[in-house]
């Protein structure tokens, strides 16, 4: 062999080598992951509910192959929480992880800073705690309320409404707040009695408050949270009006549904999602309005006079 084919030859040895010896180039895993805990059922066609519908929208946009997650429902129990929570921070697998429920805001206070490359979102709140990595969401609930009350006054005919509110803080007091104030607009003469029953999730307490309403006169009835199931159920029985926000209960209101506020916390989710994929991991508040498209009210199969 010639001194030049030789050469060739072990040049082409070489190449191989260090063809075979390269690290192969891994393809980027581009898959947005998100993991979220929630208090009740994600058909309590409420609170937990409207988050799930809100992730579930966010897939069929992007698809499945773009877009993932895991939703822990029925962990009202903070403690059982915060395992979920700090298990999935440790996994490193999500790019989000929300507590959907503010009693979860302590633990994301607390887990948040042990995990500075993990996003973190809950809600409803507006404090991120000064943390870069947490983001904070709530809903004007108080404006689908207005929207609702005022509609309530106009076709009340007993002059009474009955409102089973769960415990007076975040969205639920908004909503309840701005139902008594539509509600005096359109009919300063209307009684509107507000009942907190102190508790999200307690049926048969919210199931004894709607029937008291009833009792007393209303002939319309409003709530807000997951225990609002007993409250619809009184409210058809009696065929009294019923008044929903967080989710869509249409389905199980029939005829008596009036209207429903309904939260799209998917407007929320895919700004979240642009500001992780452009490197800002928090430090954002964000407000469902009427406005941004946040906040919807749709109405049942009622016809009205």
């Amino acid at each position: 062999m010639s001194q030049s084919r030789t050469r060739w030859a072990v040049l082409l040895v070489l190449l191989l080598a260090f063809t075979t010896l390269m690290p192969v180039a891994q393809e980027e895993d581009t898959v947005f992951r998100v993991a979220a805990v929630a208090p009740s059922a994600t058909t309590d066609l409420a609170f937990s509910q409207s988050m799930y519908d809100a992730l579930v929208l966010v897939q069929e946009e992007l698809g499945e192959e773009n877009f993932e997650f895991v939703f822990q429902e029925g962990t009202f129990v903070v403690d059982d929480a915060a395992v979920a929570l700090r298990e999935w921070a440790s996994s490193g697998e999500y790019d989000l992880i929300i507590g959907h429920g503010s009693q979860y805001g302590s633990i994301i206070q607390e887990i948040a800073p042990e995990f500075p490359e993990v996003s973190f979102a809950w809600g409803t709140d507006q404090n991120t705690f000064g943390l870069d990595n947490v983001f904070a969401y709530t809903a004007a609930a108080e404006e689908g309320g207005f929207i609702n009350g005022a509609l309530a006054g106009l076709i009340t005919e007993s002059g009474i409404i009955g409102v089973v509110g769960p415990i007076e803080v975040g969205d639920a007091k908004a909503y309840i707040d701005g139902f008594v104030a539509g509600a005096a607009s359109t009919n300063p003469d209307a009684t509107v009695n507000v009942v907190y029953i102190q508790s999200f999730g307690d049926v048969p307490l919210a199931t004894e408050a709607a029937q008291t309403h009833i009792a007393n006169g209303a002939d319309i009835l409003t709530g807000t949270a997951q225990m609002v199931v007993g409250p619809i159920a009184v409210a058809l029985e009696n065929d009294v009006l019923w008044f929903g926000t967080q989710s869509s209960q249409a389905d199980i209101a029939g005829e008596v549904g009036v209207a429903f506020q309904i939260y799209h916390w998917e407007v929320v989710l895919y700004d979240i999602i642009d500001q992780i994929d452009a490197g800002v991991m928090g430090g954002t508040a964000y407000t469902l309005t009427l406005e941004n498209g946040g906040l919807t009210v749709d109405f049942g199969d009622l016809v009205l006079p």
